[in-house]
């Protein structure tokens, strides 16, 4: 439970959050002269240096949407209020690297700030076969409430219907291309749709919420807004004394740094059944990834494992390096991890707002070429063939677990291994997209009034030129899909449908064995 309050403590201001000795003000006004000139260099960097920006939003929708955001401009706006604006641009962009984040003092006021009234509910929402939208309950801060259960399927909150309620919000996720199963995951991400709803909608003191029973009826409840002030478990943990709040030894900080890799990024051995599960929620530096897949892949082989899965659903991306590493560990050939690789600039018309602008200029003076067609490509990438590894590289069945949260780097390593017979991808398609994406070199801008930050994608990645360029990500080979049972039950789906897969493979290699 305290988990999951100290996650809540990121959501937007308006949550009414109680005031820290910092002397930032998230209710400050900016004038329209300070939110029109924030607005001027946001577009500027955006028209001169994002490579991808009228990719899958024609030039002139996104002239449209630009020419919207400025109307919406006006005197004594917060910062909350200005960055709703950003986000909504952005989103137009269909670049998921291509994101509006709050200030940095706007970041530390909420880091020191108390939990203050939440939207009571987590959802999971999906898209089923039909295209209907579908949002059920996954957690209910009022832990008393024997209505809205985990699994209960919400219709309406407040008036507004599931589709109302799914197209708003979805106005607000950048994704790449057209790809919706990123958006329902990020919405399904714990205390991400309350964020959001409350961000776009504001709190309200009571939420008005339509469901469909156990009968499968149409019904309606009335939920106070969630007050941890008045839970008594957080009053009880509040006063507590401080040793009472932790275990008699407490953990080293080596011994608390292994918990937070191991949750990270973990490897678990069935020696007997010869199945060995590899959970990867990143591939960022600092976790010891090259260390950990050397000695994972290393196991592998000490304990003759015959069928891996690699659970990459969580994966929102990282470090290439990393990526190509376990890549290297699983293909059965040489590879590229793109065939396109570039910029359309060297020019920095704001460089002064964009971090690391001097790294960044002096990268591509002395790593990329400007090419007949205009734009400056990082050749080395989309020359060189990566090789497979010979010592300890697995030659059994693997399993690839995808979904919406996977993302970027974790795109690429999927789009890599996919075509293997010795391969399969079992869950849902990836949130990166499959012919390619806005990424890796990117830095943050801050906008020079507001202190608003966005991240600018420098570089166009063509994956795989020979992918659909229908603006969506790379599509499992067998799904599987969230249903309402499997909420309700906690199941992780994905996972069952791999257990089948492994059984139903020993089953016919055993058969096979017997019939020769």
């Amino acid at each position: 439970m305290r988990r999951i309050l100290i996650f809540f403590t990121v959501l937007v201001v308006i949550t009414g959050c109680t005031a820290s000795k910092s002397s930032f003000s998230p209710l400050k006004k900016y004038s329209l002269q300070q939110v029109q000139r924030d607005y001027s260099i946001y577009q500027d960097i955006l028209e001169v240096q994002h490579p991808s920006l009228y990719w899958y939003t024609p030039r002139d929708s996104m002239d449209y949407y630009f020419n919207w955001g400025q109307q919406q401009l006006k005197d004594s706006m917060t910062e909350s209020e200005f960055r709703k604006v950003l986000t909504y641009v952005t989103a137009k962009i269909n670049c998921g690297h291509t994101t509006v984040r709050q200030s940095k003092a706007m970041t530390k006021f909420n880091d020191t700030v108390r939990i203050g009234r939440l939207f009571p509910l987590s959802v999971k929402t999906w898209s089923g076969k039909n295209r209907l939208d579908t949002i059920a309950v996954t957690l209910n801060l009022h832990r008393r409430d024997s209505i809205l259960k985990r699994g209960t399927v919400i219709t309406g909150i407040n008036g507004r219907q599931t589709d109302e309620l799914i197209d708003t919000l979805f106005s607000y996720i950048s994704t790449d291309g057209y790809n919706r199963t990123h958006k329902h995951q990020s919405l399904s991400n714990t205390g991400f749709f309350g964020s959001l709803y409350s961000y776009l909608y504001g709190l309200s003191e009571k939420y008005n919420i339509e469901y469909i029973d156990s009968t499968g009826q149409q019904k309606a409840i009335t939920i106070p807004v969630y007050d941890p002030a008045k839970d008594s478990l957080v009053r009880g943990m509040a006063r507590r004394p401080p040793a009472m709040q932790r275990s008699p030894q407490s953990p080293s900080k080596r011994e608390i740094r292994m918990r937070q890799m191991a949750n990270l990024r973990l490897l678990q051995i069935d020696s007997v059944n010869k199945t060995a599960m590899m959970r990867l929620s990143l591939f960022s530096s600092g976790y010891q990834l090259k260390k950990f897949f050397r000695e994972s892949f290393r196991q592998l082989e000490k304990n003759d494992i015959t069928h891996l899965i690699i659970d990459v659903s969580r994966n929102g991306g990282g470090n290439v390096t990393n990526s190509t590493l376990l890549t290297r560990f699983i293909s059965d050939h040489k590879f590229k991890l793109t065939d396109s690789l570039y910029a359309i600039t060297r020019k920095s018309p704001h460089g002064r707002y964009i971090k690391h602008i001097f790294w960044y200029k002096l990268f591509m003076v002395f790593i990329t070429k400007k090419k007949r067609d205009g734009n400056y490509h990082f050749g080395y990438y989309e020359r060189h063939y990566f090789k497979p590894k010979r010592n300890n590289h697995f030659d059994g069945k693997v399993y690839i677990i995808t979904g919406g949260n996977s993302f970027s780097a974790s795109t690429l390593f999927v789009s890599t291994v996919i075509k293997q017979d010795n391969v399969t991808v079992v869950g849902e398609e990836t949130g990166g997209g499959a012919y390619g994406n806005s990424a890796w070199f990117r830095p943050d801008v801050t906008l020079p009034e507001t202190g608003v930050r966005f991240g600018l994608p420098m570089f166009r990645v063509v994956i795989d030129k020979n992918a659909p360029r229908n603006g969506r990500g790379v599509q499992p080979e067998v799904e599987a899909l969230p249903t309402t049972p499997a909420i309700r039950r906690a199941a992780d789906f994905k996972l069952e449908k791999v257990m089948e897969l492994i059984e139903a493979d020993k089953k016919s290699k055993q058969a096979a064995l017997n019939a020769g």
